[in-house]
């Protein structure tokens, strides 16, 4: 089912335990975005108000394709408001430590699914009633992948290989479906110009790409250097994507030792077809609910279950590595999560709302509403209730 939306279909906001102080060394701020990402917010608060990279503080990356609200502080912030054309920045009081990834509980989502037939709006209605129960899948979604590029090839892959130049290739010269055009040309002229780092320089616009670039003029060789100078924010996706789609396998492969052919909906996601559960056994709800996968990484112990440790490896040597190699050689300030994550995740308060289509004559809408815990994709939700109905 292909679905049609409008900016404003998709709408999540953080849900933050913190509350604002009247004083503190940290200005408290409110970020709504709409079609940009919070990276790309971030930068722009930067450059505007001129601060350093390590003064502002934030829980989590939000979707650039939804309207969004989160919070962030920033040390010694102003108390005044920033109003551009993609976001707006209000402070909302003071905080005497800086906001991160434990000062909220999770998010809260609106979700508007359009253009639908009335068979197909009253399916994804019961749906999402189902969801409670069974619970969903706790995929790493495919907003998780924006830096895979067209070959499907994982930068933080190729590090752990050892092929330095081929993860900085990966990470400034391959295409993805994410670029905006002056990043798609810039990505163009490296490749034309690959290994003539002079040529590449001369024909680069000022950016950070061209900073790059200047590097390996003076030391053409050293692509290990080189990548170690792309921003720390970005080269923690690089190796934070490739640690999460190592899970999503390992999650994947549990799910179909557990369940029947009838049970699961095969789903082709960005980087791999993955299964969504359905109608599950109270036996098999109660196991997938206490069932907690290891995040891929020399630092996590490997699973004591004997099922999920065989299917860990597997995944693992498929890659060509070992348990044990999935560190972050050679760079001091990226690392791979350590810990594990839940197997399943359910939304809570679930509720929604089935009308006519105001753009669409003659066709149904429905909007979703629900929470959902830390780190769990609502995109999800949205497949379940369309594509695996």
């Amino acid at each position: 089912m292909k679905l049609k939306r409008q900016p404003e279909d998709f709408q999540v906001e953080e849900l933050p335990i913190v509350r604002p102080l009247d004083r503190g060394r940290f200005g408290y701020y409110r970020l709504t975005k709409r079609g940009i990402g919070t990276i790309e917010a971030i930068e722009h608060i930067r450059r505007r108000w001129n601060l350093a990279g390590n003064q502002i503080s934030y829980g989590g990356l939000k979707d650039r394709h939804a309207v969004t609200i989160q919070y962030l502080t920033i040390a010694d912030g102003p108390n005044q408001a920033l109003r551009e054309q993609s976001f707006e920045l209000e402070p909302i009081g003071r905080l005497a430590a800086p906001y991160g990834p434990n000062g909220f509980k999770g998010n809260r989502f609106v979700v508007t699914l359009r253009d639908l037939s009335a068979e197909a709006a009253q399916r994804a209605a019961q749906a999402l009633l189902e969801v409670p129960h069974d619970g969903l899948p706790n995929y790493f979604d495919d907003q998780r992948f924006g830096s895979v590029g067209f070959d499907s090839g994982f930068i933080g892959h190729a590090w752990l290989l050892g092929n330095y130049e081929e993860a900085f290739r990966l990470a400034v010269a391959e295409p993805t479906p994410m670029d905006r055009p002056d990043a798609r040309d810039e990505k163009a002229i490296l490749r034309e110009h690959w290994g003539n780092w002079a040529a590449a320089k001369e024909n680069l616009p000022r950016s950070h790409s061209r900073s790059l670039v200047t590097y390996l003029v003076d030391h053409p060789t050293d692509f290990r250097g080189a990548f170690a100078r792309i921003r720390r924010e970005l080269r923690s996706i690089y190796f934070s994507a490739f640690q999460s789609h190592l899970w999503n396998l390992i999650l994947a492969r549990f799910l179909l030792s557990q369940t029947d052919e009838d049970q699961r909906v095969l789903l082709d996601f960005k980087v791999a077809q993955l299964p969504i559960h359905r109608h599950l056994r109270p036996e098999q709800a109660k196991l997938f609910a206490a069932t907690r996968l290891p995040l891929p990484a020399s630092r996590t112990p490997l699973p004591t279950d004997p099922l999920i440790q065989s299917i860990a490896v597997e995944v693992v040597t498929e890659m060509g590595l070992k348990w044990e190699e999935i560190r972050v050689k050679h760079l001091k300030d990226v690392f791979f999560s350590k810990g594990e994550r839940p197997g399943l995740f359910f939304p809570s308060d679930p509720s929604h709302v089935l009308a006519n289509d105001d753009l669409y004559p003659g066709r149904k809408k429905v909007t979703l509403n629900f929470d959902l815990p830390k780190g769990a994709y609502a995109t999800l939700v949205v497949k379940r209730v369309t594509e695996a109905a």
